[in-house]
């Protein structure tokens, strides 16, 4: 697979993670190409960013997807933004491996380093109470892929899927979100794989399972309301992930802040050329997004992540 280059950090004037002593994780695969199209339908200018999403994942301005219920009863959660960019790059040359093997550019190491991170992370914090913690699989892919939730596109940007534990990420994503939504540097890039890890926790501990029957119910607007929890406390966890890593260096934490920024729900809606409604809003306001991210950074604590019970 070849990645579009990415502008070095030291020519953004961003900090750069201190990952390169971990080794990357092997818990992760390549799916290689085809299997595109059928993740969502991309409208674009449309006002509702991840209406019901079958999956949790990010995405871009390019296409804004809506997932009906094919992806909601399949089995898959929500997502970070909502539609989502990328093009096609060629093909992979470890299409069909597992293994570190695959991790062989730039954003692919960057993402297996990351995925061992947080396997460090949610270890301990499982261990201290008495529980075993299962990591999840990384999924590359490019253009299209199908998984335990269905068929998705790159258009649909990175998910995570509850049926086969699988994260799912065509690494084009990098592109879109320095490009188009400014959020640049390591941290932003590592703050995409460790929401979607969020997903992954929620799904063990069964918040996942709760939001979905909200979602089941019909309820449109408490169906919305519990999924911007849902994301919310995914952000928060990657902020935690962020903070008990120590893997942080200076300038990181504003790149994170700047990426939850950049795709608010309110955001993404202006800038689609729509209104701003909030009744309609799946993943939380921008400032609701920083907020939560900074509480996990700031408390370490995955405790304080509950978004579920007061205000926002």
């Amino acid at each position: 697979m070849t990645d579009k280059k990415r502008t070095p950090n030291n020519e953004q004037g961003a900090g750069a993670m201190r990952l390169d002593d971990l080794d990357p994780s092997d818990n992760v695969r390549d799916l290689g190409s085809g299997g595109g199209g059928g993740g969502g339908i991309p409208i674009l200018g449309l006002l509702l960013p991840f209406l019901f999403r079958g999956k949790m994942g990010c995405g871009s301005l390019v296409l804004i997807g809506i997932v009906g219920a094919f992806l909601l009863f399949s089995g898959g959660l929500g997502s970070l933004t909502g539609g989502g960019g990328g093009q096609r790059t060629g093909g992979s040359t470890t299409a069909g491996q597992s293994g570190a093997q695959v991790c062989n550019t730039e954003d692919r190491l960057l993402s297996c380093r990351v995925l061992a991170s947080t396997g460090q992370v949610w270890e301990k914090i499982f261990a201290a109470n008495g529980q075993r913690y299962q990591a999840p699989t990384l999924n590359f892919y490019q253009g299209g892929t199908r998984s335990g939730c269905g068929q998705a596109s790159s258009a649909a940007g990175p998910f995570y899927c509850p049926a086969d534990n699988g994260l799912y990420l065509d690494t084009t994503f990098f592109n879109e979100l320095q490009n188009r939504f400014g959020a640049k540097g390591d941290f932003a890039e590592a703050y995409v794989i460790a929401h979607e890890v969020g997903h992954h926790i929620q799904n063990l501990t069964g918040a996942a399972q709760k939001v979905s029957q909200i979602q089941r119910s019909g309820d449109e607007r408490a169906g919305n309301a519990a999924s911007v929890r849902l994301e919310l406390q995914a952000d928060c966890y990657a902020g935690v992930w962020a903070k008990l890593s120590g893997r942080l260096e200076p300038g990181d934490i504003e790149e994170g802040l700047t990426a939850a920024n950049a795709i608010g729900d309110d955001t993404l809606q202006r800038q689609s050329g729509g209104a701003v409604v909030p009744d309609s809003f799946t993943h939380g306001s921008s400032a609701e997004r920083v907020r939560w991210l900074k509480r996990g950074l700031d408390t370490g604590d995955p405790a304080r992540c509950d978004t579920f019970s007061g205000a926002l």
